[in-house]
């Protein structure tokens, strides 16, 4: 017998999965927001059928009854064709991820972007808890973001809130026209100046070393001029992208996850920096690291149902 559309199953627990390129990990929350399990399995590479396959099989061993399943994914589904688009695992694109789960597990799906869930995540019980409004930023090996108001996400009518790796980067100097080329297609996007090898590409080039954006950090605070004069440079640029987004938004607060959100500079330098760029006589907006950090993005696809 098949689901329900119209029908939300009751269950006392919450199951989320994280999607991502390399793993596949199940979540089951009591409804407190308390862990009762967590397991994690390769991604089958390439492999669509494999992959449905593999998240039907961890929820179906997580003895969870019908609970529904939230999932979060590295892209979204487009609202014009009901199909997985702007992944960067791209055998997801062009499937209709949400009811081949829905089919494989005989259960509800809500599928959204890795970083909604993020956000969701630090939103509801995580560094943003006591906030009307939350901008996640997850920088890592790309730049990614999403908004939630209200403890709901903001899709949009294009499913894209929150992609403010791709625009371009604030009151560029001239140094930085017309910046590197993305995989978008256009050239001088955030996360060609912000993303974790941007920040590796640049520092090899004044260099000739090849160091991480934390290693990078750790060599400034040891007084290398190169490396304070490029964390200098890249706070700015930070501040610079974040107030966009304090001008459109106005977030109460911005959670930053990913592997650069270790940078002390983020949470010291730049709100620093914000009074220059935000239009506003004070700027109010805070910014804190996630409180669970790579857990966010299951806990947050657990969060998606009510």
């Amino acid at each position: 017998m098949g689901v329900n559309p119209n029908v939300i199953p009751q269950s006392d627990v919450r199951v989320g999965i994280d999607l991502g390129g390399t793993k596949i990990e199940i979540l089951v929350l009591e409804r407190s927001g308390q862990e009762r399990m967590r397991r994690r399995v390769p991604t089958p590479q390439g492999d669509y059928a494999a992959t449905v396959r593999a998240i039907a099989e961890l929820v179906q061993g997580s003895d969870t009854g019908d609970a529904p399943v939230g999932v979060g994914i590295p892209g979204t589904i487009s609202p014009a064709t009901g199909l997985v688009k702007n992944a960067n695992s791209t055998c997801l694109i062009g499937h209709p991820l949400d009811r081949d789960l829905a089919s494989a597990m005989n259960r509800k799906v809500r599928l959204a972007n890795d970083a909604d869930c993020f956000v969701l995540s630090e939103s509801v019980d995580g560094a943003g808890a006591d906030a009307g409004s939350v901008f996640g930023i997850i920088i890592g090996t790309g730049v990614g973001g999403g908004l939630v108001v209200g403890k709901r996400v903001v899709q949009g009518p294009n499913a894209i809130a929150g992609e403010w790796g791709h625009n371009p980067l604030p009151w560029p100097e001239d140094t930085e026209r017309p910046g590197d080329a993305c995989y978008c297609g256009l050239r001088g996007c955030i996360e060609t100046f912000l993303s974790g090898p941007a920040v590796s590409r640049e520092y090899a080039a004044m260099v000739e070393a090849q160091l991480n954006a934390t290693e990078i950090e750790q060599h400034a605070a040891n007084g290398e001029k190169v490396a304070q004069t490029l964390m200098q440079k890249y706070m700015d640029r930070f501040a610079r992208a974040t107030a966009g987004v304090i001008n459109i938004f106005d977030p109460e607060i911005i959670v930053v996850g990913g592997g650069l959100s270790k940078l002390k500079g983020l949470y010291e330098d730049v709100p620093a920096l914000w009074p220059k760029y935000v239009f506003s006589d004070t700027v109010a907006t805070r910014i804190a690291p996630a409180k669970y950090g790579p857990e966010s993005g299951a806990r947050g696809a657990a969060w998606l149902w009510p």
